[in-house]
Order: C-alpha cells, then structure tokens, then sequence
C-alpha cells in the first residue's frame, strides 16, 4: 500500500469515525440557546444527548449484520442518508419532544459510518497494525472536539442554533461523496449470514462468549464512558457552575481534547516499545487514580475552575491510551465477524455511554458531583472488570495448552 493510499484511507475513515462526535461536540455550547427557544431547561436539553447515545448504541446493533451481509458500502451508503435527513429534521424542530427524537434517527444514522470505519480497519490492515491505526483516527476524530464546540458557539452567536444541524447536514453530504468516488469496497459480501433475528443473535453471541473480546470490550466500554460523563456534565459545569459564555465553553472544551488526542499519538510511539496490555494497565490505573482525586476535591470544596481544568485533561489523556488499545484487542481474534464484534464493541460503548448521561442529566442542580461520581464509578468499575476478566483469558490459554499437545511445542 503507497503512503498516499494510506493517508487517504485514513483521512476518509477518520471523517467517517468523526461524523457521530461532530454531531455530539457542535451543538454542546447551544443548550441555553436550545432551552430558551424550545421553552425548556438545559437538563431536558441534555436529554437529546442522550437519545443520540442510545441510537448509536440501537444502530450499532442494526448495521453490524449488514455491514457482514452486503458488504461495508451499501449499508453505508443508507445510513448516511438518513443522517443526512434527521440532521434537517433536527434544525426545523419546534419542540423538544421533536429535537429529542430526530436525534435518535440522527444518530442511528451516523452509527453506520462509526461501525463500518471500525470494520474496515479489520479489512484493510495487518492485525498488527490495527492499534497503530486506530490511534491515527483517533487523530482525525479528535479535530471534531477542538473545532466543533469551538465552531458552535460562534455559529450560535451570529446564526442560531438551527445552523449547527444545516452544517452537519453539509458533512453528510461530503463524506457521502467521499466514500461513493473514493473509498475502495473493502469486504466481498457473506450470503451465507442470515439477516434473521435468530441467527443474528447466535452470531453476536459466539462473539461475545470470547474471552478476549468481552474482557477488553466491557473495560473499554466502561472506562470510554468517563468521557460521557464529561461530555454531558461539562456544559453545565462550565456554563452553570463557572458562568461562562459560550464560545469560552467551546475554547476550554477545544483545549481539553488535546489530552485526549495528544495521548493517543504518543500511543503510537510507545507501541513500538510496549504492548497495548501493559499500555492499558497503566493508562486505567492511572484514570482511576484521578477521577478519585478529581472526586475528593469536589467533596472537599476545593473546587476551582483551574483545578478543574487540570484534572479533566489528565483525565482524558489516561481514555487516550486505554481506549485504542482495548479496541485493537477486542477485535484481534475476529475476522469473518469482524463486522460483528465491531458492531457490539460499538454498542456496548454507545450503550454505557447513553446510560451515564442520562443518570447526570436527571439532575436539576447545577453541581460538578454527578459529572465527577460518573467518572470515578466507571474508571473504577472498569479496572475491576479487566483484572477479572484477564484471569479468564488466562485459564482459556492454559486448558487450550493442556487439551492439543501440539501448543506446547
């Protein structure tokens, strides 16, 4: 493969993977403005993050089988679409209730483009490779929390909260395009995958009766849902707790995701040296260890906006690292399933994910506790779930050695 080609299947896989934050980040900084128009409040508000959440993590599930069924470009080809259209339902909406489920539709849209750029890495590149590689979308993903939040606050301020959705309808559209002119058909369709509720079922269940995969896509999940919890907390925090404006919001929400992104480029380079297990042990540990310090100053009354700046970006340069490499080692042991075990890592993570921001958004107060108990409960749930889970692993290896001879020369 040239160096161009890569660059241009990264830059089109990473557009694809960024399209779901793009719509999660642009609109963050204009929950006041949405509360006021609709005649809600912010927390309602933050409902429709949620109902984002919980249709990727439905959609995930839909667009799996498909995806193995007819190959990545077909399925693809409608989700986008009808991303492209509930993202004009989003912006005409003259109600909550309406914004709340034009978000769902939304997002089931986008979760096509998530699941399929996930399964494609599996296509198009060595297992080796795959940590590397998703690390440099995460490079392109990550422009979408540094631009978008930032990009809102300004399109809120001059046009209106309506322009948000018109713009993301405009990145449907291009990487609609993109992928019909110039990304390659990456898997040959299986007929032989039933699109029946039955078999579906059997085949998401050999996926997740693999040790390997529900070890690292359940600590993946659980752990990535620390970011939710910052993502749905934080316009509250800011704009509530710290009273500042919108397009502040948009710039210290920009700088924060630095330490997401700048984490997971230096995750390629200590991959050279280290494997993503002891990358992964250290990276949780270390989260763990923040988020309950994160929660002791919070319930000490240390709380300032600088302190919070501080915590919050180590934070999420510990997801930067665990988060890559749990999903390269989630998926390593598939490949007729690829799209499969793609699908159900995604849904697991969107499903945490909507389940912890609908938890924070149920509180009225305008308070940093429920954001940082979110984030301190799951790292740590998450830690736990891996040292189990590695203790699984681990007898599988050794009754697999003890029943075939041959693995033990």
């Amino acid at each position: 493969m040239s160096k161009k080609t890569y660059f241009f299947l990264i830059l089109i896989l990473g557009s694809l993977t960024a399209l779901g934050p793009f719509s999660i980040d642009m609109y963050l900084p204009g929950f006041p403005a949405i509360a006021n128009d609709l005649h809600t409040t912010p927390a309602k508000v933050s409902l429709s993050l949620s109902g984002f959440f919980i249709g990727i993590s439905l959609g995930q599930l839909l667009y799996g089988p498909l995806l193995d069924r007819f190959g990545r470009k077909k399925p693809l080809y409608i989700g986008l679409i009808v991303y492209i259209l509930a993202s004009a339902g989003c912006a005409f909406t003259t109600s909550i209730d309406g914004l709340i489920f034009m978000r769902v539709i939304q997002a089931i849209g986008s979760c096509a483009a998530a699941v399929a750029s996930v399964a494609m890495v599996r296509d198009l590149f060595p297992v080796k490779d795959n940590a590397k590689v998703f690390s440099l979308l995460l490079l392109v993903v990550g422009a979408s929390p540094m631009i978008a939040p930032t990009i809102g606050g300004y399109v809120t301020s001059a046009l209106g909260w309506q322009a948000i959705f018109f713009i993301l309808m405009g990145m449907g559209i291009a990487i609609l395009l993109a992928v019909f002119f110039w990304l390659p058909a990456s898997y040959k369709p299986d007929e032989s995958i039933s699109l029946k509720p039955k078999p579906i079922l059997r085949n998401f269940w050999q996926v997740l009766r693999e040790p390997q995969f529900y070890t690292y896509a359940f600590t993946s999940a659980i752990a990535f849902s620390g970011l939710f919890a910052y993502v749905s907390g934080s316009p509250v925090l800011f704009m509530d707790v710290f009273h500042t404006d919108e397009k502040v919001y948009g710039w210290l929400f920009a700088f924060l995701s630095v330490g997401f992104i700048g984490s997971s480029q230096i995750n390629t380079i200590l991959l050279r040296t280290y494997k993503s297990e002891q990358i992964v042990n250290v990276a949780l540990i270390s989260q763990v260890v923040i988020a309950l310090a994160f929660l002791c100053v919070v319930l000490m009354g240390w709380l300032t906006l600088s302190i919070t700046i501080g915590l919050l970006f180590i934070f999420l340069c510990c997801i930067g690292f665990t988060n890559p490499n749990a999903a390269a080692l989630s998926l390593a042991p598939f490949v007729k399933n690829a799209g499969s075990a793609s699908a159900l890592m995604g849904a697991l993570q969107m499903g945490m994910g909507s389940l912890i921001s609908v938890l924070i958004s149920l509180f009225e107060v305008p308070s940093a506790l429920p954001m940082v108990l979110g984030m301190a409960g799951s790292s740590t749930i998450a830690l736990l779930v891996l040292v189990t889970g590695r203790r699984t692993i681990t007898t599988q290896v050794e009754v697999q050695q003890n029943s075939d001879p041959a693995l033990l020369h």
